[in-house]
């Protein structure tokens, strides 16, 4: 018995320590509703081009971002009324399946039909699957890749499997950052730097910064990853404080309340080329049995409009980009050292950094294995906080709940100024009016005249005149929140 238990250990240690596969994976890389239906929606992952559309029947593929004709992108394309994919070069139409269903230059109907049905006249598909409101890419093409696909469930948030009463979930929030995918996750590995770099959103870097260990929850697996908890947990109504790493994407940070509830922040991770990933999302809670859910991450958790919340989150994730990008480069710049030789990492509070740099070390591969067509050098530190905090590129221009709010407040503001300027001309009007009445009359007395003897304004002037003044400010208001849609700048010297 006990040479056949380790014989199993041994064999399990050699499953164990294959190198992860990283492209046999799958990676949600969109929000469903966020996503705009009538247009090809481009993105990046693990450096290849590619693509997401939605048909006619309302089913969404992805494909290589390369049209097989002349090899053009296929996202500068349109999606046509016949639910058909167009490429805009030369009119080629792909079905959702890649397959080519026409090419309008051929000299006949006969002709066309043999020339679509030439494999090499087919997009490259990949295996797509919509769940839990995202769009999650497998990205190895053909065959053998949508057979896999199968055989592995995405790493879903099992509360939203079975939703009940006391499951409430918040929106997805979808962000592309300059800075990789392993920076992303070693930040959420570490609470730690939470109550300081989040000062004023997520307590205080003077009176929160507390000492705690982390111990180890899940033993360490190639393919399932690891999870740490936190102890002594420091935070009023909190059990128990886990989190946990599920290769490749996502990070499960649970909160377990004394009230028998939870309060969870599921966030994921998607390598998109080198210095950049894109990050989706969301906090999930589950009430207790008296109806009641936990606090959630700042007042993130509060009711608000979907837009809103998006609009918010910079102010989050901002306080840690202005870290990460640059730790990213000054770590490049240390090419004759390990992570863990040019880092001082003495405090237990590091430990699950340390564990989820090694996994990388030694699980998968050091790194992620980028594809040929992407350059693999690191892009330069970028100084113009105009641009490192721009959210137009990195979530507005692809967020349909975004676009359609900025729409709307933009008319908004339009009208208020609009109503300021009727409210002061019905000012001038009614100052006017009230002139030619007392001079018609000439019933101007010495107590409705001013020192130098010219009428006072009625009140109804200065009514209009405050209206006006109200509207424009409230119109540059609406302004100032307008610029938040493109850009958002933090300094940490000015978050006292």
């Amino acid at each position: 018995m006990v040479t056949e238990n380790f014989f199993q250990q041994d064999i399990q240690e050699k499953i164990e320590t294959k190198t992860f596969q990283w492209t046999k994976q799958w990676y949600p890389v969109a929000v469903v509703n966020h996503t705009d239906p009538s247009r090809p929606f481009p993105f990046q992952l693990l450096g290849k081009n590619l693509l997401l559309w939605r048909d006619s029947g309302r089913k969404w593929s992805c494909f290589e971002d390369v049209c097989p004709h002349r090899l053009v992108p296929l996202s500068e394309g349109r999606v046509e009324s016949d639910g058909t994919l167009l490429c805009a070069y030369h009119a080629w139409r792909f079905n959702s399946e890649g397959k080519c269903v026409s090419i309008p230059q051929s000299k006949d109907k006969e002709t066309e039909a043999k020339h679509c049905a030439n494999s090499k006249s087919c997009a490259t598909v990949y295996p797509t699957q919509e769940r839990q409101g995202l769009l999650w890419v497998w990205p190895e093409s053909g065959e053998q890749a949508q057979a896999e696909s199968q055989l592995r469930e995405p790493r879903v948030v099992p509360e939203l499997e079975n939703p009940s009463d006391r499951v409430v979930k918040q929106f997805w929030n979808m962000r592309e950052l300059p800075y990789g995918w392993d920076f992303f996750m070693e930040n959420v590995s570490d609470p730690a730097h939470v109550p300081v770099s989040h000062h004023g959103l997520m307590g205080s870097r003077y009176t929160d910064n507390k000492y705690y260990d982390m111990i180890g929850v899940r033993e360490f697996s190639t393919q399932e990853g690891f999870s740490f908890k936190i102890q002594p947990i420091n935070t009023p109504g909190v059990k128990q404080a886990i989190h946990d790493f599920q290769p490749p994407c996502h990070m499960r940070i649970v909160s377990e309340l004394e009230n028998g509830g939870k309060s969870i922040f599921a966030l994921y991770a998607s390598p998109s080329r080198p210095g950049w990933c894109r990050t989706i999302g969301c906090q999930v809670f589950v009430k207790d049995e008296q109806g009641k859910r936990g606090k959630g991450l700042a007042f993130f958790g509060l009711p608000m409009p979907e837009w809103l919340n998006h609009l918010l989150g910079p102010l989050f994730l901002h306080q840690d980009l202005v870290f990460l990008h640059y730790q990213e480069k000054i770590l490049a710049n240390k090419q004759e050292e390990k992570y863990l030789d040019a880092v001082y990492t003495p405090n237990p509070q590091d430990k699950m950094v340390i564990t989820f740099r090694k996994w990388l070390e030694k699980r998968a591969g050091g790194g992620i294995p980028w594809s040929k067509e992407c350059n693999p050098e690191l892009p330069t530190p970028e100084y113009d906080r105009r641009k490192l905090f721009d959210v137009w590129e990195t979530h507005t221009k692809n967020c349909m709940v975004c676009q359609n709010a900025l729409k709307n407040i933009n008319r908004f503001k339009i009208l208020t100024y609009v109503v300021a300027v009727l409210c002061l001309c019905l000012g001038i009007i009614i100052d006017a009016r009230a002139i030619a009445i007392q001079v018609a009359t000439a019933t101007i007395t010495e107590t409705g005249t001013s020192v130098s003897g010219f009428p006072l304004p009625p009140l109804g002037f200065w009514f209009a005149l405050g209206g006006a003044a109200l509207f424009a400010f409230s119109g540059y208001k609406l302004q100032q929140l307008i610029r938040l849609f493109y850009v958002y700048e933090f300094e940490h010297a000015d978050n006292h």
